[in-house]
Parts: structure tokens; sequence; C-alpha cells
């Protein structure tokens, strides 16, 4: 198979392009006056009453509807008369549509997703809350603004119909085996799956970049983002594959011949929400965020593999909970973000990542 190189130069086109539909809609639509203000309320009831009152929420994400729906309904029944309205968007759209939108002082949406190299761009777009007010719990709290909902694991997976078990890669090394040249290796062009390089200092980024490097001369198939990666392997055209445990327990559910490798360690990258500065529904967007934050919403979205999980390697809900147990059966270790000072890191980190792996090209 034919290496794929996919050049920065066609992601940042189609970014521009992005926000060049965007502003041309809210130029057509515009009609002035500015957001609403933000809630008063200092408590879920208080908010609950203002949110009713502006009767939807809008909110942004990129997850499937149906992963997203259980927590949807929960939510709708909790609270009667506000709907939910939902769009899946890739975090990357999300931070250009929302960067031109807050710029025309007409925002579209009431609830943002954010995770991995969206955080750092998506800090100054959200709105200023003290999530205590609405019980949500100071561990899922990050810099201020941000609530941490779920974690999306980044794994190296495989096809079980493709793969014999005794050829199943158990470490970063045996990736490198020569068996998975030519092509029958899928990974994501943007290399977000080395971030536990940058996170364990054990591993270090210097031997990260030196480690892309030889991943490279096996001429991976290379895709624009991991859901592509993860439909080769699915269907068996590249066998083995950098994927989000996520994905791999949803199709698993369905019958699909793929499974998790015991590769590790790993990245389980936070996903946070935040209300935006100028959203439409502030008060809704707070409630629905606090409701996905705690405990009842945390059941809601257990089962469609979006749960919070330990920041660093512990299966002690690995009963409970089908990602920490599918880590942990696999033995992979995870580690996951704990400041803002590793996004920067990571922000430096991926660059060097793509020309070490030959996909920044123009």
């Amino acid at each position: 198979m034919d290496r794929v190189r996919l050049p920065a130069g066609r992601r940042r086109r189609a970014a521009a392009l992005t926000a060049l539909g965007t502003v041309v809609a809210l130029v057509a639509t515009a009609c002035g006056g500015g957001p609403p203000p933000d809630p008063k309320a200092k408590d879920l009831d208080a908010l609950y009453q203002e949110a009713r009152a502006e009767g939807s929420v809008i909110w942004f994400a990129p997850k499937p509807e149906s992963q997203m729906r259980p927590a949807i309904d929960a939510f709708q029944k909790k609270y009667p008369g506000i709907k939910v309205k939902y769009t899946n968007k890739k975090a990357p759209d999300l931070v250009t549509q929302l960067n031109v939108e807050q710029a025309a002082n007409r925002v579209s949406f009431d609830v943002s997703n954010a995770g991995g190299l969206t955080v750092l761009p998506s800090l100054d777009m959200a709105a200023k809350v003290d999530w205590s007010d609405f019980k949500v719990p100071s561990d899922q709290v990050f810099d201020s603004n941000f609530v941490y909902v779920w974690a999306v694991p980044k794994v190296w997976a495989y096809n079980t119909k493709v793969v014999p078990r005794k050829d199943v890669p158990s470490s970063w090394d045996d990736v490198l085996d020569s068996r998975w040249k030519s092509g029958r290796l899928t990974i994501e062009s943007r290399g977000s799956f080395m971030t536990v390089w940058a996170q364990d200092s054990a591993l270090g980024t210097g031997a990260g970049l030196d480690y892309a490097a030889r991943l490279a001369t096996l001429n991976p198939h290379y895709t624009e983002n991991t859901t592509q990666a993860h439909a080769n392997i699915v269907s068996g055209q590249t066998p083995v594959g950098t994927d989000l445990i996520n994905l791999v327990l949803d199709d698993q559910s369905k019958g699909a011949p793929i499974a998790v490798a015991p590769v590790g360690p790993t990245n389980a990258n936070k996903s946070y929400l935040f209300v935006p500065k100028g959203s439409p529904h502030p008060a809704a967007g707070r409630l629905l965020t606090a409701f996905l934050a705690s405990a009842e919403g945390q059941a809601a979205l257990v089962d469609t593999y979006n749960s919070v999980i330990p920041s660093n390697t512990d299966c002690t809900d690995a009963a409970t909970n089908k990602v920490i147990g599918a880590l942990c059966q696999a033995g992979v270790k995870w580690y996951s973000e704990t400041d803002v000072k590793q996004y920067e890191k990571f922000s430096a980190f991926f660059p060097k990542v793509e020309d070490a792996l030959g996909t920044d090209v123009d």
C-alpha cells in the first residue's frame, strides 16, 4: 500500500474554508443585539428556573449523537421544559467556528467541547463560571472554567480476524516489527497517539521523535484523524493501528472484529465541556454541563464509554467502568493531563512528531 502523506497546508486550508463559511452565515443572519446576560443563579434550583425560561440548550461535541442520547434523555427527564439540541462537530471545527462567532458577537451554541490540541485555543473562549455553585466536583474543574466529563484513551488496536493472537503487538517496540511494514499499520497523521511520550518521563520527547522517525520507515498508511484509522482496522484493510478505546468498545459491542492491543503506556486524553462567552442560553448551558459532571450524568454516559476515569492508572472501578476494565484487562497503563503547562508542552511536541512522521509537508 502506498504511503499517504497528509499535508498540514491542506488542513489549514480546510480550517480557513470552515471559518469563511461561518463568517458568511453570520453576516447573512446578523440582526444586531448583544448576548444575553450571564445567569444570576447561585445554586442548581435557581439555575434550573433560569434555564427553563430559556427553553433549550445547544450542545456541540465531537461524538455521535447515539453515544450522547442516554445522557440527553436523562437530562431532559430531570429538567423538563429544556430541550437539548445536539450537533456532532469535530473539535478543531468547533474552535474555528466559535472564534469567528465570538468576534461577530453572535455565538450559536451553549456548550462546547475541548480536548488535546483544542484546549489552549479554547481557554479564552470560555465564560467565567464558579462551578462550585452548581455542585461540580472540584477535581473535575480544570483551569476554573472547564469541566472534565469524559476521557478518550488513545490505544493501539487490531483486527481479530486478520491478526493471529501470537502476532498481536504487546509493546511500542513490537509495533516497529517488520511484519507491519508497507501499509499494514494505519496511524493518524497528527501524531496525537504519541502524547504519552511527552507525559511519561521514562519515555521522553527526544526518544518519542526518534520512535516516530523509525515508525515512518515502515511506510504506514496515514489518515487525517483517528476515526478513519479505526475504520481501516475494523475493515481489515490495515489490521493494526492507532485508535480510541471508546470507538473500539462501541464497535466491539456490535460484533466488529476489533480489540485493544496491550501496547502501553498511553494517554487517556481528558475531554472538557465549557459554556462559551456570549452563548444564547447561558443558564441552560451551565445546567447541562453541571448535570453531565454529576454522578447522575456520569451514570448516563458510562455505558456509552464516555465517562470520567482516574488521571493515572487505577483499576479499582474496572468491574463497573468498561473503559477502565478494557484498559486494565489489556494491561495498558495510562496517564492524563493535569495542568495547562502539559498542554503547552504538547503543542510544541506534536508539530515535531509530524515532521518525524513525514506528514507535516506543504
